[in-house]
């Protein structure tokens, strides 16, 4: 079984109920009040140009973000940090409502949710920055500093894949909402990982 699946399913199997409705994306959802993320959150129209490469960026960041928002969701009850803490709540935020807007593009593009056979990207190989089956074992088993640290560190090579894959999209999108998302998730989780990385070195 591919490897990212497995992934995906180890998180939706965790005992948490909290987790499993983080882990859960909805088209119906898209758009939200209250949720101020700008055009970044706007579904796109059924019609609306895309490629190729938009499809694969959207279904591989979903799974992505779920994973992220898996993640912070452990560190409501798991953290010991104050600041761990605030900023697993802001990734949550952040990046739920982005997993919301993605399947809103996919239903109106007539395309699902996730890659048919996995999630990776033609030629290259695994998406960047997912946790291994492992590593998912360890931080759902892991509480107070050693969760706090071992957060920082996931988190953090996390966000740097998603922000080469952010990249990587930006360098081929003529779709103006996935350009917006894209430049989003490369400003909030560049400026997240600068947080991550002063969180750890005083821990």
């Amino acid at each position: 079984m591919n490897r990212t699946i497995r992934r995906a399913m180890l998180f939706a199997a965790l005992p948490l109920t909290a987790l499993t409705i983080a882990a859960c994306s909805s088209s119906d959802d898209a758009g939200r009040p209250g949720m101020d993320h700008g055009s970044a959150t706007s579904p796109a129209p059924a019609g609306a140009d895309h490629s190729t490469a938009d499809v694969e960026f959207a279904q591989m960041m979903i799974a992505h973000h779920q994973q992220a928002v898996a993640m912070s969701t452990l560190a409501e009850t798991r953290a010991a940090d104050a600041e761990i803490t605030s900023l697993a709540a802001q990734i949550k935020t952040a990046q739920q409502p982005e997993v919301d807007t993605m399947a809103g593009w996919l239903t109106g593009w007539g395309q699902p949710t996730a890659q048919p056979g996995g999630h990776n990207m033609p030629g290259m190989g695994a998406m960047p920055g997912l946790m291994s089956d492992a590593e998912v074992q360890q931080l759902t088993a892991a509480k107070g500093v050693d969760f706090d640290r071992m957060f920082a560190r996931m988190m953090i090579a996390h966000h740097d894949g998603a922000i080469q894959m952010a990249g990587e999209v930006l360098a081929k999108t003529t779709n103006p909402q996935v350009k917006t998302l894209a430049q989003n998730v490369v400003a909030t989780q560049t400026a997240e990982v600068a947080q991550l990385q002063k969180v750890l070195d005083r821990l």
